[in-house]
């Protein structure tokens, strides 16, 4: 696609890059990337996105913006307390910039819908807080043939990694490294734990350049990694991580074949869990 005089001067950034320019650029306006909440993570995630230019972004999340939600969820505003947070998402985007295209998808996501969901975008961005949605995600990407780039929060620990299970080789999915969620009391919630509010804003944003180098082609992906984040003691490791053969979802002999058979009946409605579990 040629690129327009504004679109020239509002990604110039990007065009001078030698591993973007014009041709990758053109990549990020045609594509479409699915963001999973539009919270602590969906915030910085999706605000970059739309930064970035790119040219569709979806968002599902069924909750309403709270006061209690400004600590941390920048997409959001004082004004639109009680808004739904996918037409916040809308205002914000718009506001940024009016090449995206924010489709809102103001549903809980569920066995039942999360395939259709899925399979129109390119790249799907999990920013959910509970395991059970995280297990959905990951299933429904496996399935659907999607990259998945997914954070997690909790207190002062974050983590990202990208899974792309549908290729062949040592590309391990979610269930790789959590075969199935934490016994309860490991997982306090939020509201319990507590969250550092600009932590959210540090794994989004990663999670955010994860999916425009997915995007544009350039770089090393994250699949087969996760980085860990300890924002306390300023410090940052990276865990190889292998596919396991004996995973349900994408092992050498998997019991799970549709999205019937996921985890989404363990979340409750107005259940949020922090997503990473203790150690």
């Amino acid at each position: 696609m040629e690129l327009r005089d504004d679109q020239i001067e509002r990604y110039a950034r990007h065009i001078i890059l030698k591993e973007v320019g014009g041709p990758g650029q053109a990549r990020l306006l045609n594509a479409r990337v699915l963001v999973i909440g539009a919270g602590g993570l969906g915030s910085p995630i999706v605000m970059y996105l739309a930064a970035a230019g790119i040219g569709t972004i979806g968002v599902v999340d069924f909750d309403d913006v709270s006061l209690s939600n400004l600590q941390r969820q920048i997409l959001h505003t004082t004004d639109r307390v009680g808004m739904p947070k996918t037409e916040s998402a809308a205002q914000a985007v718009l506001a940024l910039n009016s090449d995206v295209h924010l489709v809102q998808h103001t549903e809980r996501l569920t066995a039942a819908n999360a395939m259709e969901l899925v399979s129109q975008y390119d790249v799907v961005a999990d920013g959910s807080d509970n395991f059970a949605t995280r297990f959905l995600v990951n299933d429904a990407s496996k399935f659907s043939g999607k990259t998945l780039v997914s954070g997690a929060l909790s207190q002062f620990d974050g983590q990202i990694a990208t899974f792309k299970p549908y290729m062949v080789g040592d590309h391990p999915c979610y269930r790789c490294i959590y075969r199935e969620p934490p016994p309860p009391g490991l997982a306090p919630s939020c509201a319990e734990a507590g969250i550092l509010g600009a932590l959210a804003g540090v794994v989004g944003s990663l999670q955010a350049v994860e999916v425009l180098k997915e995007v544009v082609g350039i770089g090393e992906s994250l699949s087969g990694k996760l980085v860990i984040y300890d924002a306390l003691n300023a410090n940052w490791r990276t865990v190889r991580v292998h596919r396991d053969p004996k995973c349900a979802l994408c092992g050498d002999k998997p019991t799970i074949k549709d999205l019937s058979q996921s985890l989404i009946g363990h979340a409750q409605p107005g259940e949020e869990f922090c997503a990473v579990p203790a150690e």
